[in-house]
């Protein structure tokens, strides 16, 4: 049975819809309100404020903690400053994704590593025989993602910590309501954004004083339906959605290389030796039989396909997570794994797994949609990712 994150006492108060799910054991809010509309609005026009504490975080110390990052990251992580946050997918002796995360060099041998799957035993196994510890530290660490436009201002007026001068991808230490809290220029929304790691014991003074001071920012409370939607937009995959890991594959085809998923920048095979790295040299020279693309779907075919129905056309307000098939003419080439209506382009969109012979950018395609229990099939056309990036996602907030 699900539990209560560290903010639960303050999130059940909010979540008027009841609409919940579990996300890693733990009571997740769906959505707060009836509809979503409202937090996704704060995500792309004011602030957001997320309860990622479901997360699973890891800490790796020791004289052997970079050794052991090394050996099983795709990233060299001897690259990375003390300081800094990097994305990274890890994969197995084969050379296929096991998941993906982000590591942030808190210390010269010193990192905080956050999964989606429990990661425990893999780290700990490879790092036998090494002087490094790998404590899961998941359950003492609360997160909250604070994302959208005024979300610097925010940070700015409540934390004590140099927000001004905090870049992409780098953390930063300081206090919020006396709690100390480390804060990093990271998010899952492809917009400016934060992440904030706190102790759990005080994590409801950090989410007051946050909620308190953000009513000046038209700070909402959102949750996963919202998120969701903004994900897609900015091209982010979700593990057993768009891929599945390889340890919970059940045939060779669930298994993805990361230069199927656009992890290619993510590998890099001059480092000394990491897992699966053998597999990765070949996927590196051959084409790898498929890629991971984005589909943007053709309104006017929609629209043709509902009139001959005398219907509306319908947008899905929700984002879908049911793989959908994609077709060159009669033949199946792909599917796409994630559509959503994004409400900011104005656009049908989708993340799609596309044989890499038809994933070229500008290339038609046709996707199946279903009306009244009947399977159609409309045009679509791979785009180029993300569908959104805003120069605010990477700039310096002022």
């Amino acid at each position: 049975m699900p539990v209560g994150t560290a903010f639960h006492e303050r999130t059940f108060a909010l979540c008027h819809s009841l609409n919940y799910r579990e996300w890693s054991g733990y009571y997740t809010v769906s959505v707060y309100e009836v509809h979503h509309e409202h937090e996704y609005n704060a995500i792309r026009n004011a602030a957001a404020l997320i309860d990622i504490t479901p997360l699973y975080k890891y800490l790796v110390t020791g004289r052997d903690a970079s050794k052991l990052v090394n050996r099983i990251i795709t990233r060299d992580i001897n690259k990375v400053a003390v300081g800094q946050v990097i994305y990274c997918c890890w994969c197995d002796e084969h050379g296929k994704v096991i998941d993906d995360g982000t590591i942030t060099r808190l210390a010269e041998n010193k990192y905080r590593w956050t999964a989606d799957d429990p990661s425990l035993r893999w780290f700990r196994q490879n790092g036998l025989n090494m002087d490094v510890q790998v404590e899961d530290i998941s359950e003492r660490t609360a997160a909250l993602a604070l994302q959208g436009p005024t979300s610097a201002r925010l940070l700015q007026e409540v934390a004590e910590a140099d927000i001004t001068n905090l870049k992409y991808f780098r953390m930063t230490s300081g206090t919020i309501a006396g709690v100390a809290v480390d804060i990093s220029r990271t998010g899952y929304t492809g917009d400016l954004g934060y992440e904030i790691w706190i102790p759990w014991v005080d994590a409801l003074k950090v989410w007051d004083r946050l909620a308190q001071k953000g009513k000046a920012f038209d700070l909402h409370a959102t949750g996963m339906l919202a998120l969701d939607i903004a994900r897609i937009e900015a091209g982010l995959l979700l593990i057993e959605v768009d891929y599945i890991s390889s340890k919970k594959a059940l045939i060779p085809s669930q298994k993805y290389s990361p230069y199927e998923l656009g992890f290619g920048k993510m590998v890099h095979l001059e480092k000394e030796n990491f897992i699966g790295r053998p597999a990765l040299e070949k996927d590196s020279r051959s084409q790898v039989p498929r890629q991971l693309v984005g589909l943007e779907i053709h309104w006017n075919d929609v629209e043709k396909l509902y009139d001959q129905f005398g219907l509306a056309p319908q947008a899905p307000s929700q984002a879908s997570r049911v793989s959908v098939p994609v077709y060159a003419g009669h033949r199946q080439v792909g599917k796409a794994t994630s559509t959503t209506w994004s409400p900011l382009l104005k656009k049908m969109i989708a993340l799609a797994s596309i044989e890499t012979e038809h994933s070229r950018v500008g290339n038609k395609l046709q996707m199946e949609i279903t009306i009244e229990g009947i399977r159609l099939k409309v045009g679509v056309t791979v785009v180029k990712m993300p569908f959104f990036s805003p120069s605010r996602k990477t700039a310096v907030p002022v």
